[in-house]
């Protein structure tokens, strides 16, 4: 809040609410910079180059993305192309989606009875078998995986979980537009999760949670008094 009030200039994403650029000051510029599926404002590239451009003009310029930028935010790649160009900065952290999910969701990422792992993986797949994941140590027990972007290859990453060791029962979950009023919460399994999304019209941006601790949502969902943990499925 504190940079967004003292910003000139604001380049923000797609996942940024009209609720948090309200804290921006009545003489900032805000620039749109978003990415949704199939629809990029700019590349990526030309998202750096302005950033660097904007920067170097000497105003104070804040870089708002939703989430945390250096999980699956893109984060780094900015970081880097600032310190090379000689620009200080500085890095405010963020409630990564997954994290955002959990809570509001009712899905504890870990559990002292179900999970001592917690992994985060891109759903981001170049082939089929994508060779970029290691889907033996993705499909190892007693453990959380939350997926990024994966609700286009979700068939793709259930089948493979699967091929490589787990159960399709393991409890699966998609989490559509995380700690928004508009959340929807779908249970189901590494076998049925799949056409669960399709009967339910599920929409990026969803997360995908793959784990034992999907199996607490119904009950923790029950309990909680935030009015989004919605479950259907």
């Amino acid at each position: 809040m504190k940079a967004l009030r003292g910003a000139r200039l604001v380049l923000y994403d797609h996942l940024v609410s009209k609720e948090v650029l309200r804290y921006a000051g009545d003489e900032a510029d805000l620039i749109y910079v978003g990415k949704q599926a199939g629809h990029h404002t700019m590349p990526q590239e030309d998202i750096i180059d302005l950033m660097v451009r904007l920067a170097l003009s000497g105003k104070n310029l804040v870089r708002l993305k939703g989430g945390d930028g250096y999980i699956f935010g893109r984060g780094g790649e900015e970081a880097e192309a600032l310190a090379l160009a000689g620009i200080p900065f500085e890095v405010v952290p963020g409630i990564s989606a997954a994290q955002g999910a959990g809570a509001y969701a009712g899905i504890p990422l870990t559990h002292r009875d179900h999970a001592a792992t917690l992994v985060y993986a891109t759903g981001h797949l170049r082939g089929e078998h994508d060779a970029g994941l290691d889907w033996e140590a993705l499909a190892r027990p007693r453990q959380t995986v939350v997926f990024y972007m994966g609700i286009a290859n979700l068939p793709v990453i259930c089948s493979e979980l699967q091929r490589h060791g787990l159960p399709a029962s393991m409890p699966a979950a998609l989490v559509e537009q995380a700690t928004l009023h508009e959340q929807r919460c779908i249970c189901g399994t590494l076998e049925t999760l799949p056409m669960l999304a399709i009967e339910n019209h599920v929409q990026p941006p969803a997360l995908i949670i793959v784990g034992e601790v999907v199996s607490l949502q119904p009950v923790l969902a029950r309990g909680m008094q935030t009015p989004i943990s919605l479950t259907e499925g």
